[in-house]
């Protein structure tokens, strides 16, 4: 009876952290759908806009994220429906704890401003913006 108990514990225990996890990574999917939809109607390719590095440090995730949406906002002018959307959604709680990867809670403190990145064209923008999401993604299936 005890064993019993103590296995149901555990499951109740251990189920609203599997639930945070599959809550992310399925707004993570949302996020991806949304990005893909933004680039195939996006004309400004060839603009050339401030973007955060591939390579980026674990704890410099959220400040790029923060630096793709803003950057979605002004430089491409997010008015269309696709692309308020896709803003929102990278400004969304669970997008952002799905991409906050620091572990020792100095996330923002040696990362580099948006403003600081070199800048690329539109095109590298978004595809960066993917290649960070996918690895938020990534990170979450293997917990």
């Amino acid at each position: 009876m005890k064993l019993v108990l103590f296995c149901l514990f555990a499951v109740c225990c251990c189920s609203p952290a599997s639930t945070t996890r599959t809550s992310e990574r399925r707004k993570l999917e949302e996020v991806l759908k949304q990005l893909n939809g933004v680039k195939e109607s996006l004309q400004h390719n060839e603009q050339m806009v401030n973007t955060p590095p591939e390579n980026i440090e674990d704890c410099c995730c959220l400040s790029a994220l923060q630096c793709f949406r803003v950057t979605l906002q002004f430089q491409f002018n997010a008015t269309e429906r696709k692309q308020m959307k896709l803003s929102k959604s990278l400004q969304h709680p669970l997008t952002m704890r799905g991409l906050d990867f620091c572990n020792d809670g100095n996330s923002a403190s040696s990362c580099q401003t948006c403003d600081s990145h070199p800048k690329q064209k539109g095109k590298e923008f978004f595809n960066r913006l993917e290649s960070l999401i996918q690895r938020a993604r990534t990170k979450l299936s293997m917990n």
